[in-house]
């Protein structure tokens, strides 16, 4: 399994396309994107747990409740949500992609992220399809993600090419994501496009499993958005044996779009609004998943910590505390806390009591742009993995006025 480029166009039959349309106020910046397949393809999602959800969602779970879908639209600047007619618009922009390509309505999925609570014109979407079908290319997928992004500061994309039943097979995808994230799941829109030949149902199963230990452990700063969504898209293109139970082959399905999921929460997590580093909490030694999920979240959850990391500040207290108040289970007494970055790793508590360190060398790794946070709980075999970023002032400078 290797990394290779095109994000959503590196699987076979995949084109992708972003304009800039008009819905934004900023003339610079597109704002409509269209990912593409040649043939209709299997289709999985996962969706906000937000009980206010943007109308592109509900349209999207009555377009691929058969499973299939051939193309996704988004639209950036506007959530369409909360709007009296955001259902009519979500269905109209699926009725205007369809005639400009040929396809059924039913197979498009339909996506909005923006502002909540103000009304979306159908206007500027229904000029600028003509132009975003009649763009789709090969290489588009850096249109694309450009398309969808909102207070992104940087381009999210990664696919990865593999192996399966001798034939080859490539994983792409894009996202965005930068503020109101949060699991359950985290916010963002992700979409992931393959080639694989895969039964729906063991798409939906394969996604449905892969985000419980991926999107579902980010967190910025504890706001869960409303327009949330993961789509993959697989068109059976590579012309492997279809994939229709659990086996080696899905397996093989199943460690490649982790790679690429994992990949993405990486970037998510470390574009954080306003952020400057990147955290990952890695918990170890705990009795159970459940265990070891609770506390990696708790502490990357941590207002407290996430600011003691913009300063550089080794408050490892703060660690503890988070994981004191998670819920879970654990033997305080037996919890190890080390801080890691390129700089080096340095313990700075040993069985849940102080030890001495050097604070001159915990702020040099604390300075680095990556931060690892290992905790060992030292009561079982299970593990898991969590990322968030650091806390600043800029994350309230961008939300202060994000709507205005």
């Amino acid at each position: 399994m290797k990394i290779i480029d095109g994000g959503v166009c590196a699987a076979k039959g995949f084109q992708a396309n972003g304009i800039r349309c008009g819905i934004r106020k900023n003339k610079d910046k597109r704002d409509l994107s269209l990912i593409m397949s040649k043939v209709p393809a299997s289709c999985a999602a996962v969706y906000t747990t937000n009980l206010v959800k943007g109308a592109p969602i509900a349209v999207t779970k009555q377009h691929i409740s058969d499973g299939k879908a051939q193309a996704i639209i988004c639209n950036s600047g506007n959530a369409n949500t909360c709007n009296p007619n955001g259902k009519e618009v979500a269905v109209e922009t699926a009725n205007l992609l369809a005639e400009a390509t040929g396809i059924r309505p039913e197979d498009v999925v339909v996506a909005s992220t923006g502002v909540i609570g103000q009304p979306l014109d159908i206007t500027p979407i229904a000029g600028g399809i003509p132009e975003l079908a009649e763009g789709l290319n090969d290489n588009g997928s850096e249109l694309a993600n450009e398309g969808i992004m909102t207070t992104d500061t940087v381009k999210k994309s990664v696919a990865v090419e593999f192996e399966i039943g001798g034939k080859t097979c490539r994983i792409g995808g894009i996202a965005k994501g930068s503020g109101m994230i949060h699991p359950n799941m985290a916010t963002m829109l992700v979409f992931i496009t393959s080639d694989v030949a895969i039964a729906p149902e063991m798409l939906q199963k394969a996604l449905s499993s892969d985000i419980a230990e991926t999107f579902n452990m980010i967190s910025i700063d504890g706001d869960t958005s409303t327009n949330d969504m993961v789509i993959v898209l697989s068109n059976g293109l590579a012309e492997n044996p279809e994939i229709v139970s659990e086996g080696e082959d899905f397996e093989t399905f199943m460690k490649a779009l982790n790679t690429v999921t994992v990949h993405l929460c990486r970037m998510i997590a470390a574009d954080g609004e306003g952020a400057t580093k990147l955290l990952e909490c890695h918990t170890t030694g705990a009795k159970d998943k459940e265990t070891a999920k609770a506390v990696a979240k708790s502490v990357i959850c941590s207002s407290l910590l996430k600011a003691a990391m913009f300063g550089a500040d080794a408050n490892w207290g703060r660690v503890l505390c988070a994981i004191g108040y998670s819920g879970a289970q654990v033997d305080i007494e037996k919890i190890d806390v080390d801080f890691e970055s390129k700089a080096g790793r340095i313990n700075v508590c040993k069985d849940g009591k102080a030890v001495d360190f050097s604070e001159e060398k915990a702020k040099e790794i604390l300075l680095q742009d990556e931060i690892n946070i290992l905790v060992d709980l030292k009561s079982g075999e299970e593990s898991s993995t969590a990322w968030g970023c650091d806390l600043t002032y800029d994350y309230v400078k961008i939300n202060g006025d994000y709507r205005t």
